[in-house]
């Protein structure tokens, strides 16, 4: 299942907006990989993109959030913490066993869900609040 980005996943703040559309590519390039039979080094490659750039971007989100007083940044950042440790524990699952079913269905729900999720639930008000701090 490829995911599509959309304007309910928009946050109204460009850099989020931007590397969320990315992370969704990386996660459907991941799913496309599992599905096609792909090795598993193309598989592991695919992942350990995933993992990068989810720490870049989480990085990067952490940092407008301090720099313009997020009042809820701690649970913030656990949230992002959390999915880092998820992503990290099925990127070595997927190199021990390869792209199972059972796999393919943790990134859906583990990765994707979750992403999706959280985007609709607490990015929206990290990018309100820059906005109402005055911040784009």
């Amino acid at each position: 299942m490829a995911y599509v980005w959309s304007k309910d996943l928009e946050t109204g703040n460009a850099m989020i907006d931007s590397q969320h559309k990315e992370l969704i590519e990386a996660i459907n390039a991941l799913l496309a990989a599992c599905a096609t039979g792909k090795g598993r080094a193309e598989v592991a490659k695919t992942t350990k993109f995933l993992y990068d750039y989810t720490s870049k971007h989480f990085g990067d989100e952490e940092a407008l959030q301090l720099r313009y007083k997020y009042p809820d940044y701690a649970n913030h950042k656990q949230y992002h913490e959390g999915f880092k440790r998820v992503v990290r524990e099925l990127a070595e699952q997927l190199n021990k066993e390869g792209p199972t079913v059972v796999l393919v269905g943790k990134v859906n729900s583990s990765i994707a869900g979750w992403l999706i999720n959280h985007i609709k639930r607490e990015d929206v008000k990290v990018a309100a609040h820059v906005r109402a701090q005055g911040g784009k």
